[in-house]
């Protein structure tokens, strides 16, 4: 009896074992935070490695030495980084390998960025181009890229127009701030501060270039329009959606002159309309503020904007019926200057960089209300812009 029992078990673990085992949840993270280099200390992208569990940041130290990287992105494949080298006329793009288990940088190569002070990057669906906004020259770029990572010669460049925008001072011109393609692959957009205006291209994926959007051509629809237009004064910075790979889904507008957000709804004509423009500073503040950043969560229920002047995170409930926004709270960043924020891989942390108080702070995201609760601060990190997470090796 003892034998049959013991034979069994011994089956039913040697059963267990021809079973795959289930993935674990990554409990860290690599991260790259990229700065600004010009009167300050720092060399370029620093690395770190990311608990979370704990919601701590630790030191990892330079992963590359390289001059004002203000934005990055990594390749879908993982493999590759690229930093936009905002430098006034000298401006460039660069392609970095990524060490395998490892936070180290390699230059792959640097390319000039077709205009001046390049501030966001993104990529096609395919992951073969690169788009690139530059800010003060106001114009799109985009970039192959070869199959060793490193970026080919550009294939298209536009330069956005429209009527501008009634700031004498940061509405001199157009202004590109954000671009992404949605959805797919055939369609871009584009944020212009200096125009009031989210500016529709068509993509062509084959050669890699970029064209005004026709409304008039039949099978652009549903995109019967070629622009958003925000009111007068709203200066576009960045845009957060709510479905990026729907036809159907409304769009979040943070104006960064007027810090506020509008929300775009798709009609079943193809028409994408304001429904809602609501503030993101609370109603007793009157001092200066430029919004930086927007964010949905991955669970649809919150959105996130943050504040420079008033030195915050807004916090605002969606409607998931409507598309429309509720204010849940604002949360100071205990630092000055959040010009950035990105939520963890996991959903349950924020992390916020001060750019003028050289810190990175971690926040708790309570799932159930939206509120943030500080866990953790990083002190001494140079001028912090920008930050993003490696995919897990």
């Amino acid at each position: 009896m003892k034998s049959t029992l013991r034979c069994l078990v011994l089956g039913f673990y040697c059963m267990l074992a021809t079973f795959p085992a289930f993935p674990q949840t990554p409990k860290k993270f690599r991260v790259l935070v990229g700065t600004y280099t010009d009167k300050t200390d720092s060399k370029g992208i620093y690395a770190y490695e990311f608990d979370a569990v704990t919601g701590k940041l630790a030191p990892k130290g330079l992963a590359v030495e390289t001059p004002n990287p203000s934005w990055l992105v990594i390749h879908p494949n993982g493999k590759w980084a690229y930093a936009a080298n905002e430098s006034g006329k000298q401006s460039a793009i660069s392609a970095f390998s990524i060490a395998p288990k490892s936070t180290k940088l390699t230059l792959l190569n640097k390319l000039p960025a077709a205009g001046e002070d390049p501030c966001y990057l993104s990529f096609d669906k395919t992951g073969k181009y690169l788009f690139v906004a530059n800010y003060t020259s106001g114009n799109v770029v985009v970039f192959p890229i070869l199959p060793d990572g490193k970026l080919g010669e550009y294939t298209s460049v536009v330069k956005d127009t429209g009527p501008l925008g009634p700031n004498k001072e940061r509405q001199e011109g157009p202004h590109a701030h954000w671009v992404r393609v949605f959805p797919g692959n055939s369609l871009l957009y584009v944020a212009d501060l200096g125009l009031d205006r989210v500016l529709f291209y068509d993509f062509n994926a084959s050669k890699g270039t970029l064209a005004l959007h026709d409304a008039t051509v039949v099978p652009s629809r549903p995109f019967a329009q070629n622009t958003l237009d925000l009111k007068p004064g709203t200066g576009p910075r960045h845009v957060a959606i709510s479905r990026p790979n729907s036809y159907r889904g409304y769009i979040y507008v943070l104006g960064e002159l007027d810090s506020t957000i509008t929300v775009f709804a798709p009609t079943k004509e193809g028409i994408l309309n304001p429904m809602q423009k609501l503030s993101i500073l609370p109603a007793n503040f009157s001092g200066r503020n430029d919004a930086a950043e927007i964010a949905i969560h991955s669970s649809g229920k919150w959105l996130f904007a943050s504040n420079r002047g008033h030195d915050s995170i807004a916090v605002f409930a969606i409607d998931p019926s409507w598309g429309t926004l509720r204010p849940a709270g604002s949360f100071s960043t205990d630092g000055k200057e959040p010009r950035h924020f990105v939520i963890d891989p996991t959903g349950h942390f924020l992390l916020a960089e001060n750019q003028n108080s050289n810190s990175i702070m971690v926040f708790r995201i309570d799932l159930a209300t939206g509120a943030l609760s500080q866990v953790s601060a990083t002190e001494g990190v140079p001028s912090p812009v920008c930050l993003t997470f490696l995919p897990t090796p």
